[in-house]
């Protein structure tokens, strides 16, 4: 289902979550950073942990998540689609929060997210460049928080309209939060094992590749990469498939 085609009304949303920091390149932020491929060839590598039994299988819910992302009755798609994104952002933000403290310039010197794949950011200059992980990651929710307090973008008064450009800049949103899922999930999933979050974490991401196939706001080649560059997750999505936990 798309909702590219209709504008909707105003949304009354919950309190927005604290004011992160300025960042010196978050107003310039690229809508359509591109995925270059990696110089260096894939190697063969262990099964990552969220693949394998029984962390593959943990979850908050159970059964196919079609029914929970389903627009309810007389809502409006975009506010659906609006309370949904700041959710999204929300609940990532407090967990990568908890995962502050291993994500470092040291630890993480790119945005890595596959074997062969690291996330490039768009200086002010317009060229890729690599990014430490929690820079790239700051960037990233600074830049979401801004749109989200602007009421341009997402209107929170009565009367107030959706603008045409809202669905376009919610699919550049979506494909950024993806990045950052992708990135714990393929550098940190250890330290979610040791927090026992995993089914917390997997729900969440379910969750959030449901909604996006659903109304149209993650492109396949998002979730799966390049053929020969992969996302990680991109097996991920494949497995919770054939599991029967999203749609096929």
């Amino acid at each position: 289902m798309s909702f590219f085609n209709s504008i909707g009304r105003s949304i009354t949303r919950a309190p927005r979550p604290p004011k992160r920091s300025t960042t010196p390149t978050s107003a310039t932020f690229p809508p359509d950073s591109q995925v270059p491929p990696s110089p260096s060839s894939p190697q063969p590598v262990q099964k990552p942990l969220f693949l394998c039994s029984p962390f593959v299988e943990a979850a908050l819910v159970k059964g196919n998540f079609k029914t929970i992302v389903m627009q309810p009755k007389y809502t409006d798609i975009m506010e659906w689609v609006a309370v949904n994104i700041f959710d999204f952002y929300t609940n990532l933000n407090m967990f990568y929060g908890v995962l502050a403290e291993c994500c470092t310039a040291h630890s993480c010197p790119s945005m890595s997210a596959g074997v062969a794949l690291n996330y490039t950011w768009i200086n002010q200059d317009r060229k890729n460049v690599q990014l430490p992980a929690p820079t790239y990651v700051d960037y990233v929710m600074t830049w979401i928080q801004n749109l989200l307090d602007d009421d341009n973008t997402f209107p929170t008064k009565s009367g107030k309209d959706f603008t045409p450009t809202f669905p376009s800049t919610v699919k550049h949103v979506y494909r950024q939060l993806l990045r950052v899922f992708a990135h714990l999930y393929y550098a940190h999933y250890t330290q979610i094992l040791h927090l026992r979050s995993e089914p917390h974490f997997n729900s969440l991401f379910a969750h959030f590749l449901a909604f996006g196939t659903e109304y149209e706001l993650l492109d396949i080649k998002d979730i799966k990469g390049q053929p020969n560059v992969p996302v990680a997750v991109g097996a991920l999505w494949e497995r919770w498939k054939e599991m029967g936990i999203l749609e096929n």
